[in-house]
């Protein structure tokens, strides 16, 4: 049996699955594609299920393809500001997910910009006013889909 690393590369358009031995060799790899979808111009959204499915293959060829395997860890990388919101019960999304490149909220940051928010909101954020990032598209999400609920959790 080999030892190995699972690495999950979760990307825009696919899911690669990578599994490396402890001498950084490539044991095995598959990659499952899934599609975008565009209900608007400039509007893109992934199916959360089909992100989900996409992975589980992913994984499971690769590791088919290396045969008996340990897996000693589990590296992810995402698509960082793509947003989506699910039901807390369920664990079932309420919606698409918003993706990275969705411009939706391009009006609502140009708003924000000519309010003059362009400062406090890089002060508090440490980012630029563009709908690229989560939060324009989680106001979005919360304003536009019904049940959609922000609930803050305080750690200590």
């Amino acid at each position: 049996m080999t030892d190995v690393i699972l690495a999950i590369d979760q990307g825009t358009t696919g899911t690669t699955a990578l599994l490396i031995d402890t001498h950084v060799n490539v044991v095995a790899q598959h990659n499952v594609e899934f599609p975008n979808h565009y209900p608007q111009p400039g509007w893109v959204e992934h199916d959360v299920n089909e992100i989900w499915s996409s992975i589980c293959a992913a994984t499971t060829e690769a590791i088919k393809k290396a045969g008996p395997v340990n897996i000693l860890a589990v590296g992810i990388t995402n698509q960082r500001e793509t947003c989506l919101f699910w039901d807390r019960k369920t664990g079932t999304p309420i919606h698409r997910a918003l993706v990275w490149q969705d411009r939706r909220t391009a009006d609502r940051c140009s708003a924000l910009k000519s309010d003059g928010q362009e400062d406090l909101f890089k002060h508090k954020t440490g980012l630029v006013l563009d709908p690229y990032f989560s939060g324009t598209k989680a106001a979005w999400l919360l304003n536009n889909v019904p049940n959609a609920v922000l609930v803050l959790i305080e750690v200590n």
